[in-house]
């Protein structure tokens, strides 16, 4: 099951003020701010993708290899 269009434009959201906060974190605060606040991204880049992949598996019809050749096969 994809993600709800509420959660989705929310981690948008998130995203984007990670983005801006990681922007002035750069100029003004420690190093491990930054690395932190850029693991925040990487965590919502990361959930979004695997619930594509996800998606692609529950949708795949069955005994089919589909786009993963035979990796599943």
């Amino acid at each position: 099951m994809a993600l709800s269009e509420s959660v989705a434009n929310s981690l948008k959201d998130a995203e984007q003020n990670l983005r801006n906060a990681l922007a002035f974190s750069a100029r003004q605060e420690k190093p491990f701010v930054c690395r932190e606040i850029a693991k925040m991204i990487h965590q919502i880049e990361t959930l979004k993708s695997a619930d594509e992949v996800l998606d692609m598996l529950e949708n795949r019809k069955e005994g089919g290899s589909g786009m993963f050749g035979n990796f599943f096969g």
